[in-house]
């Protein structure tokens, strides 16, 4: 299916110029891709036995017998240095399919060590990825990096309740942090985390993935530029279906391990959305939860949840996450002026915006065959490299990592006692984005 590009000028320009999203490559077309030369479909003539004559003007000299290839130019080229160096915390799914192959996207970043609790699941994984054996950590020696100047950093991809141990001793090995949201199951641990990072004058950057994503960008620039008009109306809906057997889920069911259910996991990105794409901070809120009682899953966590936010200017946001029902990322901003709706809002590839006027609706998502600069998970792994190279901020630090959880802990209270939540507490608003 070909992807639909926006006619609009407003949407594409925005599309366009988010810095994670600049194409160095903006006119790839799909014979570009398979090598250029002959189209597909003399290629098939070729392996068919047709003489060179039956093929199109100008494919007379390609060979019909074996031939070495030429090299192929590089779609994105990479630097033959990226000396940036991590140290992955966690071999689960999310680090294997996402995190890791993110890597080839990165220009400054490489991956330098593992840290793993199974010995031998990492072997095969440093084999993959060419890290040195030798470079193989699991949780019980994993202060041992403060001895490898070439691990600058740790990224924290484990249970959400061990993300403040890992990331104090990381601190205390030197070593800079990326940490998984949500930050940590606690207030107090996150300022722990805060705090050992200005003691060991470390940057501290959780992993809000959708910060860098080309779209979700795209979006807030179209806000911040007035295109929706005065804001009125944020609703945020995330969802999936929890499978109790699948090893990766399980862990999220149990209290002590994820800290909450749907909220903590999948709501935080409603959650976090609405306060990006807002701009602002919420004074107010209420919620409500339900857990089939008679669901084995929903023992120690909750399922569903919505929740209700109220704002200083005026704006009212409405948000919910479940572990119960199928598959759903879903934003829509609500403005005087127009609509802005993202469905897919927060999927790993392929997000989607559509801005609706009175009687017209526009699309854009990331042109087919076109290879952005960085994809959201390149891009986050190389924004802590460079503000570290830098010496700059960084857009997603902890102090915004602790105002979710902060936020999350109001919700669950609003719900538990059926009552509004103050949250005007004066927090401002942290990072660049």
């Amino acid at each position: 299916m070909t992807n639909k590009i926006s006619s609009s000028d407003n949407l594409s320009n925005a599309v366009s110029a988010t810095d994670d999203n600049a194409s160095r490559t903006p006119n790839l077309t799909r014979r570009a891709l398979v090598g250029g030369g002959v189209g597909l479909a003399a290629a098939g003539a070729l392996a068919s036995g047709l003489q060179a004559a039956t093929l199109p003007a100008g494919a007379s000299q390609v060979p019909t017998t074996p031939a070495g290839r030429p090299m192929p130019y590089a779609i994105r080229p990479m630097p033959e240095d990226r000396r940036f160096g991590y140290a992955i915390v966690g071999l689960g799914k999310y680090a294997l399919n996402q995190i890791l192959p993110g890597f080839a996207g990165c220009q400054h970043s490489r991956i330098e060590a593992l840290v793993s609790g199974n010995a031998e699941k990492a072997k095969i994984v440093a084999a993959e990825y060419g890290v040195d054996p030798r470079k193989i950590y699991d949780y019980s020696n994993f202060d041992k990096i403060a001895k490898d100047p070439k691990i600058d950093a740790v990224y924290i991809i484990l249970p959400n309740s061990l993300h403040a141990e890992f990331a104090i001793r990381a601190f205390k090995a030197g070593k800079h942090v990326m940490c998984e949201k949500p930050m940590a199951t606690s207030v107090a641990d996150c300022q722990r985390m805060i705090d050992a990072a200005k003691a060991a004058n470390k940057k501290l950057m959780i992993g809000y993935r959708c910060h860098y994503d080309p779209m979700n960008r795209a979006a807030v620039k179209l806000i911040r530029e007035n295109q929706l008009g005065k804001l009125g109306m944020v609703t945020t809906d995330n969802s999936d279906v929890m499978d109790q057997n699948d090893p990766a889920q399980q862990w999220r069911l149990r209290r002590e391990l994820a800290g909450g259910g749907s909220l903590m996991d999948i709501g935080i990105y409603g959650l976090n959305g609405t306060r990006y794409l807002l701009g602002e901070e919420p004074i107010e809120v209420r919620a409500y939860t339900y857990s089939d009682p008679n669901d084995e899953r929903f023992v120690e966590v909750e399922d569903r949840i919505i929740w209700q936010m109220r704002f200083r200017s005026g704006a009212l946001s409405h948000g919910a996450s479940s572990y119960s029902t199928t598959t759903t990322s879903r934003f829509s901003v609500q403005g005087d002026k127009a609509v802005l709706l993202m469905d897919p809002a927060t999927g790993y590839y392929q997000n989607l915006i559509s801005v609706q006027t009175p009687g017209h609706a526009n699309q854009s998502m990331m042109p087919q065959f076109v290879m952005p600069a960085n994809n959201q998970f390149s891009a986050q792994l190389d924004h802590l490299a460079e503000a570290v190279i830098n010496n700059k901020p960084v857009r997603s630090p902890g102090e915004e990592g602790m105002q979710d959880v902060r936020l999350i802990q109001a919700i669950y209270e609003a719900a538990r006692t059926g009552r509004p939540v103050n949250t005007d507490w004066g927090y401002v608003r942290q990072g660049g984005y």
